[in-house]
């Protein structure tokens, strides 16, 4: 996770005129291509939160939300590299390569934005779901990046604590010998693939979330930051080891949470929702869940895996296209734009065209080879993607929404490219990224290892 990806700054100018999840007898999405119209900007107001019964569910806000249109069309090419950036360096992380970090903490990632409380101070933090530490930016600062709102002040929190250096917490960690012999507060290092970094020292302070209160929170308060973390106080991580949020609030929370990530040109918001509740997991009967694989390696152990069986393109299932199939897919919010092995991706690619057929060809852009212009188009048929993944007795699909398809690089619609990247070699781990998770409830049941995919509208209500 290092990039800094922005899904959010990637406007889809398309109106989609078929709603919800898709049956598997519909093979293509109809769109309409509309001239660019530039949208109302609705205001830079903090993510809110609310309490339904057990569980709390946070508004979700893409991390540019706060940017002009201008400014977004000028990133998106930016942010395809940092997304390239951040894949190599998951990568080399699979492959047993250390990350130069201290403190047990691997390459992270950030992409939407959600708000809580942090000693009674209202910060807002970047979502990853492949990060552990949580950390915000506070006074005094060495070196700090420019946020909304003013940073966090330990000093003026009667309930922070620093944790001292030869602690249990830290020496876990930590375990280096020597790592104490200059510092009496436990240090930490988080170096990012794109070089953003953040360092501090770890503390602890009563966390917030909905007006739920989590006493003894370790966080990291960072006094060194600086990258491509937007206007945001810093980051919440989610991921799988006993330093992350889910984690550290499993036994108020339940070790389960899920989001709904909207496309950011809707203007709506989307939520992430922490507890166990079945109403707050919006119709936990139409959930389809898949298995999420336990995996040995330490480099992997704080990733969400599940096993990629099928992947289908209008309908075709390519089966036997790629001896990948059958090998651990990562599950990554912090990741963009899904990156599949070459030999998956070309047969992906190759049914792709041969549905989608008859459109110019247009130059490529970064990391998207396969572009159209589709300016002057009044309607277009989009075949439908869809993952299957190994469940516990059949095999559970994710439909890519429409939005999650194609990337439309020119407001005009003159540069609109597959949605979709090739890894660099074949051994490589395949990536589902936040991009094509878009407009569903993704739901992490940690304890029962498995990651669920159901229809839902991405909306937050108060």
């Amino acid at each position: 996770m290092a990039e800094a990806v922005i899904v959010s700054l990637v406007g889809i100018y398309l109106m989609v005129l078929a709603n919800g999840v898709h049956c598997f007898e519909e093979m293509t999405f109809t769109l309409k291509v509309p001239n660019l119209q530039r949208k109302q900007n609705l205001g830079c107001h903090p993510p809110e939160a609310r309490r339904v019964k057990a569980a709390i569910i946070l508004e979700m806000k893409e991390r540019g939300h706060c940017s002009s249109v201008s400014e977004k069309r000028s990133q998106r090419l930016e942010q395809l590299a940092q997304d390239e950036h951040h894949v190599r360096t998951i990568q080399s992380r699979i492959q047993g390569e250390e990350i130069p970090i201290r403190s047990g903490m691997k390459l992270e990632t950030m992409n939407y934005v959600v708000s809580v409380g942090l000693g009674g101070q209202n910060v807002s933090m970047i979502v990853d779901t492949g990060s552990d530490l949580t950390w915000v930016q506070c006074q005094p600062c060495d070196s700090c990046y420019d946020q909304q709102g003013p940073l966090f002040q330990p000093l003026s929190s009667p309930s922070y604590k620093s944790i001292l250096c030869n602690s249990t917490t830290c020496r876990t960690l930590n375990p280096s010998p020597g790592a104490c012999a200059s510092a009496a507060n436990c240090d930490y290092v988080v170096n990012y693939g794109d070089g953003s970094y953040t360092s501090g020292e770890l503390g602890v302070e009563q966390l917030s979330v909905g007006g739920v209160w989590i006493t003894d929170f370790v966080f990291g308060c960072g006094r060194n930051n600086k990258g491509l973390f937007g206007l945001a106080s810093g980051l919440m991580g989610l991921g799988r080891s006993h330093l992350s949020i889910v984690s550290q609030t499993s036994s108020t929370l339940g070790g389960l949470f899920s989001y709904c990530l909207p496309s950011p040109d809707s203007g709506l918001s989307g939520s992430l929702v922490m507890g166990n509740d079945s109403y707050a997991l919006f119709n936990n009967n139409n959930v389809s869940y898949a298995t999420m694989l336990s995996h040995p390696d330490p480099h992997l152990s704080s990733f969400y895996i599940l096993n990629l069986t099928a992947i289908t393109v209008g309908g075709v299932p390519l089966l036997n296209a790629s001896s990948s199939f059958g090998k651990g897919t990562l599950i990554d919010s912090g990741t963009v734009i899904t990156r599949l092995p070459p030999s998956m991706y070309r047969a992906v690619r190759a049914e792709f065209l041969r549905q989608f057929s008859g459109y110019p060809w247009v130059a490529r852009f970064s990391i998207l080879d396969t572009c159209f212009n589709l300016r002057g188009y009044k309607e277009v048929n989009v075949p439908t993607i869809r993952f299957y993944f190994e469940g516990e007795d059949e095999e559970v699909s994710m439909n890519v929404d429409v939005s999650g398809i194609l990337y439309v690089v020119k407001e005009d619609a003159s540069q609109v490219c597959l949605a979709l990247s090739s890894l660099s070699d074949e051994y490589e781990t395949p990536i589902l990224g936040n991009y094509q998770q878009r407009n569903q409830r993704v739901i992490y049941d940690t304890n029962n290892n498995r990651l669920g995919f159901a229809a839902n509208p991405c909306t937050f209500t108060t």
